[in-house]
């Protein structure tokens, strides 16, 4: 039975396109577009999950994965 899970991307720029993680998995992929790189990493964790047996989701999965802005002193 398939069942959905929700899971974080971060999207950034990197030279000519976009790489997208996700962090809660280490799993990367990238694109040309945001779209492009959302559709590519989402296609990734499609096919990791068809192809991992338990033990591996279970030793890869991070349960907790907090994203927040830092302000830091530069110079």
């Amino acid at each position: 039975m398939k069942h959905t899970r929700q899971l974080t991307a971060i999207i950034e720029r990197e030279s000519n396109g976009y790489v997208a993680l996700c962090p809660e998995l280490d799993i990367a992929s990238q694109g040309d577009t945001i779209e492009g790189a959302r559709a590519n990493l989402v296609e990734a964790l499609e096919l990791f999950f068809e192809t991992a047996d338990k033990s591996e989701v279970e030793s890869r999965l991070h349960s907790e994965v907090f994203v927040t802005r830092l302000e830091v002193e530069v110079g």
